[in-house]
């Protein structure tokens, strides 16, 4: 039977037109619901201690982007040229078991400074994962902030089970006392209508008093990605801003954070040079900050491996973005990467034990 040439024209039309109107409602929706946090806002922190430090203690650090429990050794991931856009339930459950048993292994450490941990996302089949390992750590206090809130995610765009709603930030766990925690905004940001879909990339202050009055600052950093290079040199210059304030005050200085970027000088390819032909990292620049801050990192463990496909040793590219820097007044005793074979996230752990001057 011949089409007449109308039935033709509708029958094209009409998913054209609602894909559009899908297109013109996502983005509507998305422009109203768009989360613009203030540049400081005081995050709740629920102190579970009272024990105030020495300024002679030794204390001890874990960071960890553990990757919304969504990027262990069996995913790969459409952003960065795989096709999955969400685990599946049951992978999704082993990787945060797996994390869980992480979080319980290193439990006795002073700080744990998370990142990409999912409050209420679908990606992550609504798991309070913040809660989950708080449950690990009865001992230490607990904040968190999000740099991810989006009600619709519409990414991929054809696809039809795209991320969807997402809340998700950065976690610190402290087994001191937090006198307080500040969300503190990066300035930057994507151009509109991304902006409304994306991250709003923060830090997260924790402030912890010592017996002589001065005060330990912990930094908690997630920095930009995907950003072709245009955000991070602009966060870098806020945090850079922020660090020197403090540290002026007489305070002492930890950041740990994915950086997104190499510490300054370390080669990018060190740990898969024969795979690297489609992959760059920046590094940080070698003057960025003043003489006598120190980049702490284990030069001997990737902390991040890229997600084109599932994870094969000595055959994915990885590579070391989570590291730490600390100002002068700060001692560096040790710095330990934790080789876990990528195996509930694609990043892996690093551990810090310093001592303040």
């Amino acid at each position: 039977m011949k089409l007449k040439p109308m039935k033709i024209f509708w029958l094209l039309f009409i998913p054209i037109l609602a894909y559009g109107l899908y297109v013109v409602v996502v983005l509507a929706y998305g422009t109203i619901n768009d989360f613009q946090p203030e540049e400081q806002i005081e995050v709740n922190v629920a102190n579970n201690t009272e024990l105030i430090a020495n300024d002679s203690s030794v204390f001890s650090f874990l960071i960890w982007n553990i990757g919304y429990a969504g990027l262990g050794n069996e995913s790969d991931f459409f952003l960065d040229g795989g096709t999955m856009v969400q685990p599946t339930k049951e992978l999704n459950g082993r990787y945060l078991q797996g994390i869980l048993s992480v979080v319980e292994q290193y439990k006795s450490l002073d700080f744990l400074l998370l990142q990409e941990v999912d409050l209420n996302s679908k990606r992550a089949y609504r798991h309070n994962q913040f809660e989950e390992i708080a449950a690990n750590l009865p001992a230490h206090s607990k904040a968190h902030t999000l740099n991810f809130n989006v009600k619709f995610v519409p990414k991929p765009l054809m696809s039809f089970s795209p991320i969807g709603g997402v809340q998700s930030g950065l976690a610190t766990y402290s087994k001191y006392k937090v006198s307080s925690s500040t969300r503190y905004q990066y300035t930057g940001s994507f151009s509109w209508p991304t902006s409304a879909f994306h991250l709003d990339r923060c830090l997260l202050e924790s402030r912890i008093p010592l017996a002589s009055g001065k005060e330990l600052i912990v930094v908690n950093s997630h920095n930009s990605a995907y950003d072709g290079g245009k955000l991070k040199p602009i966060e870098m210059a806020y945090l850079k801003e922020y660090l020197l304030a403090e540290y002026a005050k007489g305070n002492y200085v930890i950041v740990g954070a994915d950086w997104n970027q190499c510490p300054p000088e370390f080669p990018y390819d060190s740990f898969s040079s024969g795979n690297a032909d489609d992959y760059y990292q920046d590094n940080i620049a070698v003057d960025f900050m003043p003489e006598g801050w120190k980049w702490a990192f284990d030069p001997t463990v990737a902390t991040n491996r890229k997600n084109t496909t599932k994870f094969e040793l000595d055959k994915t590219f990885t590579t070391l973005i989570d590291f730490y820097l600390l100002s002068p007044n700060v001692i560096l005793l040790e710095v330990e990467g934790v080789s876990l074979n990528f195996e509930n996230s694609d990043h892996q752990p690093v551990k810090l034990k310093i001592q303040l001057k």
